[in-house]
């Protein structure tokens, strides 16, 4: 049995970070983690090959090639799964799909042969048993949550790993909190699970063994969920595992409360994290408790967001507009935010409404609901009818983007971040494509970008004031090319 695993192609959006990542010549930002964790979970008997088609395209020899595709996607990803489907179908191929864009809308995809929803590791298996027997349904779905002691480790060996910025890995599913716009809750529950360190420690061995020494990123919802064994077990086994290796710098997600805990800082600095991304959402507080946003509330969100930086975390994070209760004054608001914060990459979205969350079905019984969610922001387009109507919403959107991505105002946050930001221990070894993004950098942006003088400006303040974090200054103004090239190809 031949399967192909199908991992469907990105839009250009913000989280592409394409403009970018053809600086150092690679191709994705990471993996598609969902397909390399089943891929284990299939029979041995299987030949599998993967195309994740944000590295290569997927040829009419592949689909030729498969007795079955196997397809995991987002919302985001939803045209090019439509492509996908078409051709395989033409080609007498049964497709097979799962993950969170067909879990959530498992209506709109009945083109596909089989939909393996909820998590793998429990419907996968009667599938297979069912398909082996040639009497496998159209849907496979379960309200159970399974054990992740028992997910097999990522099939990394499916990979062209030179291809990617970073590497995926998963330690935990589910989130405590419940933002009413968030439908983590709903696909993955409230009571965070997790694997073992010794199961974190072998996924890290073997990326090692490998050759892997760039970033490692863990995808969990919340990486702070739960605490008690964070600090138990994985990050003392992560700070040992790190004694006499190089690189391998990590990346991942927590909520903003990760602030009041000095401690647990600590932990993952030593333990080799020095990026987090946070759902801040938005300044205003009525906006925070109408989503629900409580451990966001009664704080000061940006010496919450200096003492991590500080620390040695930089901060990405997630802003919101189109709530209820915002005014026309949000926008100026959010933009004096981000400004003073110093958080580089910030992602701006209109407020959207997955199937699933309880945003969605308060919506939908007031009758606001405008469609389908595409996942992606950069076309303006929401499936709500926002409060203060959709064309304000879409002007001040445009205002928020064209401020913080002009290069002006984004290396004039560059700075404000550097200035705090302490450099961490673990930095990824210099590699030909930091120096082929250096030099490329340099043409595009020193010598043909109408904003080359805040190029040069930060370049030359950071090796006067920190000449350490020039790799990271380079860095930054590349993402700065990639932000400002969407904000200007789409938005404004």
């Amino acid at each position: 049995m031949h399967a192909l695993l199908v991992y469907p192609e990105f839009p250009d959006t913000f989280w592409s970070f394409r403009h970018a990542l053809k600086f150092a010549g690679l191709r994705a930002t990471a993996p598609p983690l969902g397909l390399l964790t089943i891929a284990p979970l299939l029979p041995e008997t299987w030949e599998l090959r993967l195309i994740d088609m944000n590295v290569q395209p997927l040829e009419a020899t592949d689909i030729a090639w498969a007795d079955i595709a196997l397809i995991s996607a987002m919302t985001v990803q939803q045209a090019s799964v439509r492509e996908v489907f078409d051709r395989c179908r033409s080609a007498d191929v049964p497709v097979v799909a799962g993950g969170p864009l067909f879990t959530t809308e498992p209506q709109d995809f009945t083109e596909a042969d089989h939909l393996v929803l909820n998590e793998a590791e429990l419907t996968l298996p009667p599938f297979l048993a069912d398909f082996g027997r040639a009497c496998a349904v159209p849907v496979y779905r379960t309200d159970a949550y399974p054990d992740l002691r028992m997910t097999p480790p990522p099939m990394w060996e499916l990979l062209d790993l030179d291809a990617y910025a970073s590497m995926s890995i998963q330690f935990s599913r589910g989130c405590p909190f419940h933002c009413d716009f968030c439908n983590i809750t709903a696909l993955l529950g409230r009571r965070p699970r997790t694997k073992t360190a010794g199961q974190i420690l072998a996924e890290l061995d073997a990326l090692y063994a490998l050759g892997w020494r760039r970033e490692v990123f863990f995808v969990d919802d919340n990486f702070i969920g739960n605490r008690i064994v964070l600090k138990r077990e994985l990050l003392p086994a992560l700070i040992e595992w790190r004694r006499g290796k190089s690189g391998l710098p990590f990346n991942t997600e927590v909520s903003i409360d990760l602030a009041d805990d000095s401690e647990l800082i600590a932990l993952m600095v030593e333990a080799g994290f020095d990026k987090v991304f946070i759902g801040i959402e938005t300044p205003d507080e009525a906006g925070l408790k109408e989503c629900r946003k409580g451990q966001n509330l009664r704080r000061d969100l940006l010496a919450d967001v200096r003492k991590l930086q500080s620390a040695g975390l930089r901060v990405q994070a997630g802003f919101i507009v189109g709530f209820d209760s915002d005014t026309p004054s949000i926008f100026e608001r959010q933009i004096r935010f981000i400004q003073e914060s110093g958080i580089v990459t910030a992602m701006v979205g209109l407020l959207q409404a997955p199937p699933g969350t309880e945003l969605y079905a308060r919506l939908k019984e007031e009758g606001r609901l405008l469609g389908e969610m595409m996942g992606n922001n950069v076309d303006l387009m929401t499936n709500i009818l926002p409060k203060m109507g959709l064309e304000r919403l879409q002007e001040g959107y445009r205002s928020i983007m064209g401020h913080i991505y002009a290069p002006r105002y984004y290396y004039a946050r560059v700075k404000t971040f550097l200035r705090r930001y302490q450099l961490p221990k673990t930095r990824a070894p210099l590699e030909w494509m930091h120096i082929r993004a250096l030099l490329r950098s340099i043409y595009e942006l020193g010598l043909k970008s109408k904003g080359r003088r805040y190029y040069w400006d930060l370049l030359i303040w950071t090796l006067l004031r920190k000449p350490a974090l020039l790799p990271m200054a380079v860095t930054l103004a590349i993402y700065g090319h990639h932000f400002e090239t969407i904000t200007r190809s789409h938005i404004l």
